[in-house]
């Protein structure tokens, strides 16, 4: 099955702690349902120091659910995705405005 959302887009936390912030995505795993959205569900991870990196306390992006997510359109609203064929491709389509989504 074809990707709504895939690594680069523009994307809007619409649920949770995180609600209203803006990010890019930058890995998805579609087996689990979640994306890594960069700025969103920040989380504290303590790194112990080694000869090429400085340890401390550092924040990490942690994997949010797929469906607490929404594409931004042209517009930056949020938006639903959905599929057409053009020139016999499939693409993503905008459900707000109808255009096409560049990915």
């Amino acid at each position: 099955m074809a990707a709504k959302l895939k690594k680069g887009d523009k994307v809007v936390v619409i649920a949770g702690k995180d609600k209203g912030k803006e990010g890019t995505i930058s890995s998805v795993d579609p087996k689990a349902g979640k994306a890594v959205v960069d700025g969103a569900n920040m989380a504290i991870r303590h790194t112990r120091q080694s000869q090429t990196a400085q340890g401390g306390r550092l924040p990490k992006a942690m994997p949010i659910d797929l469906s607490n997510i929404a594409l931004l359109d042209a517009n930056g609203k949020p938006t639903r995705v959905g599929f057409d064929v053009k020139d016999g491709k499939k693409v993503r389509v905008a459900k707000t405005t109808g255009d096409v989504i560049d990915a």
